[in-house]
């Protein structure tokens, strides 16, 4: 018992430490660069099959491709971190445990959300906006050769907060229920919903050539995201003192988004932070208008996206917090019903 404890008391924060303090290094094997190479492997195989689009089947075929995808990646990177697990701790619990930390903390994507916004926001500090704009493009789809010096504040503060939800918090939702289901962490849960995330951004658009090979995706992604982002909305609120303003800006304007969960997460920190985001982007030279999320009462500065990074950060740790005291709980409840 007090071996299994101190697993599960340890393994999470040890975790969520390794992404704070080294996060994802330039050229380290990841897991989301395997996923991101089966998908568009797997993609182009697909696209190069010699089926018309005149054929009356070739909608159904390519969603039945994407679903046969979608199905494939998911359970196989949660089966694939079990496994390695599993064998890990064949050869030593020490080798497994190190290796559990490492895969989790690949999940986590906090010290990579802080890394490109600062990589965009410093050279716009020393008022070199060229460079800002040539960062901006490595992590926005929008174009970014004309936009000013708001816009570039605008898209880098919409990316922290569209990306709070499915590229941090909701991953630890996922190892959280994974290590009270089947202990070991979640790391099968964890790899799962990273997966989910990773065909969603990759082939989850309503446009071709991924309308039909990503429609099972993109819902299914919705809908296992759909409950922490509402947690999420939720714990920020209390955080910040702003719960009932949150959920009433929430109901007036997240609802006017075509995403049932980036549009909360967008709307919550413009809530929190006072600040107005969405509006009129430039997609490969067209237009496309966004709703607007939020009240403009301050502007978008440095110093607001450097506060929801840090709300991003107090919400992971409270909801980190809350897990090792509930393991704590169960297990202290288990040892006093054994004796």
């Amino acid at each position: 018992m007090s071996q299994i404890l101190l697993h599960n008391l340890s393994l999470l924060p040890l975790a969520a430490t390794l992404d704070y303090v080294i996060g994802d290094p330039w050229g380290w094997p990841h897991p989301v660069r395997v996923m991101g190479w089966f998908i568009t492997h797997y993609t182009q195989l697909i696209f190069k099959l010699p089926i018309s689009e005149k054929n009356r089947f070739f909608s159904a075929f390519r969603r039945l491709a994407g679903i046969i995808l979608g199905i494939s990646l998911i359970f196989g990177s949660g089966f694939f971190g079990w496994a390695l697990i599993f064998l890990s701790n064949r050869l030593s619990p020490w080798l497994g445990f190190l290796i559990e930390i490492i895969l989790l903390a690949s999940c986590f994507a906090g010290r990579s959300l802080r890394n490109a916004a600062e990589d965009v926001l410093q050279p716009l500090a020393a008022k070199d906006i060229i460079t800002a704009r040539q960062k901006l493009s490595n992590y926005v789809g929008r174009d970014t050769d004309n936009l000013s010096e708001n816009e570039i504040l605008r898209a880098v503060l919409e990316t922290v907060t569209e990306n709070a939800v499915d590229g941090v918090l909701a991953p630890l939702f996922y190892a959280i229920i994974g290590s009270f289901l089947f202990g070991a962490g979640g790391i099968a849960f964890a790899l799962a919903y990273k997966a989910a995330s990773t065909l969603d951004s990759m082939v989850g658009y309503k446009t071709e050539p991924y309308k039909d090979i990503g429609w099972f995706s993109a819902k299914f992604e919705d809908i296992i995201t759909w409950f922490p982002c509402r947690l999420a909305v939720c714990t920020l609120g209390l955080i910040s003192g702003k719960l009932f303003y949150v959920l009433q800006l929430c109901q007036r304007d997240a609802i006017k988004d075509p995403s049932p969960n980036s549009g909360w997460s967008e709307c919550t920190y413009a809530a929190i932070l006072g600040v107005q985001v969405g509006g009129i982007n430039y997609y490969k030279g067209e237009i496309k208008e966004k709703p607007l999320l939020g009240e403009p009462v301050s502007p978008i500065t440095p110093a607001k996206i450097q506060q929801a990074l840090q709300l991003t950060r107090n919400c992971f740790l409270l909801w980190l917090c809350f897990s090792m005291i509930i393991h704590f709980l169960a297990a202290y409840d288990n040892l006093f019903k054994i004796t």
